[in-house]
């Protein structure tokens, strides 16, 4: 309900200073339900109240509903001359069932009456640049990633919105990669049913299952029904968690076990390889070996 995206604004004011003729952002996991107005303001938009009192943004989402209307006639003008691309993920949207309150809240830890709070917070926000802006953002593709503020960017600041995928293709031949490749581990935060909704593991196993290749996602945690990515191309996932630990433990040890569950890992796909080769009819299945 608090944080805010003031500080990718200050970002971009600084690559701005810095003579950027071309900003690429990334929305990926966050930790704001903001819409972007942190960010815009940090950018000379600024947003008020129906008595025209200035809202303090930097409160983060819990300030949406004050909005009243929106200024943009101090916006930074160097936006107008320096191209913005954003790498998001398709599938987010601003508002609605699918929204990215009601989607990611609870897995950012938000209870029932802030994901309430904040998809109507989200509403009203839409409704206003719709207003404002002439954007209709509620369920425009990319507009919920990172919090809303996808939409913040496009809608306020002109910036494209890109699938993060195909963004990212621009900068490396994935598929060159996978070609040459046995095996090909991947890896996520939590994997869960919303991995297959756009998430960088999926999209990896997708390509990789073009070229017959066997893929490993290497998780953080294993979320709810995360069975599902049996059926987009993961063959294979696993925790690194070694045993119940506190979020401090967990950031202290990630790299000692990412590298612990990588070797596990692949002593277990040694394993496999032995008894294929004593057992012919040695079979892997959805349902376990035969």
């Amino acid at each position: 309900m608090l944080t805010t995206s003031y500080g990718v604004g200050e970002l971009i004011q600084a690559a701005l200073d810095l003579g950027a003729e071309r900003i690429l952002i990334g929305c990926g996991d966050s930790g704001i339900n903001d819409g972007g107005i942190g960010m815009a303001e940090a950018l000379g938009i600024r947003f008020f109240d129906q008595n025209m009192n200035q809202i303090d943004v930097k409160k983060g989402a819990a300030s949406l509903q004050e909005i009243d209307s929106i200024d943009l006639s101090r916006r930074d003008p160097r936006l107008d001359r320096t191209e913005l691309d954003v790498a998001c993920n398709w599938h987010n949207i601003l508002c609605g069932v699918n929204g990215v309150a009601r989607i990611f809240g609870p897995q950012k830890g938000a209870k029932d009456q802030q994901i309430a709070l904040l998809e109507e917070g989200l509403e009203h926000y839409a409704a206003k640049i719709k207003e404002t802006a002439g954007y209709c953002v509620r369920e425009m593709p990319g507009g919920g990633a990172s919090g809303g503020l996808g939409t913040g960017l496009q809608a306020l600041l002109g910036a494209v919105l890109h699938p993060r995928f195909d963004l990212i293709m621009d900068y490396m031949d994935i598929n060159d990669h996978l070609q040459k490749a046995d095996l090909v581990l991947t890896a996520e935060g939590s994997i869960d049913f919303q991995t297959p909704r756009g998430k960088i593991p999926a999209l990896v196993a997708d390509k990789a299952k073009a070229f017959g290749k066997p893929v490993i996602a290497i998780a953080g945690t294993i979320g709810k029904d995360a069975q599902v990515n049996y059926y987009h191309g993961i063959d294979v996932f696993t925790s690194i968690l070694q045993s119940p630990s506190s979020l401090e433990q967990v950031m202290e040890k990630t790299e000692e076990w990412v590298i612990d569950c990588t070797e596990t890992t692949m002593r277990m796909l040694s394993v496999g390889f032995e008894l294929a080769a004593s057992v012919p009819s040695f079979v892997l299945n959805r349902k376990g070996i035969s």
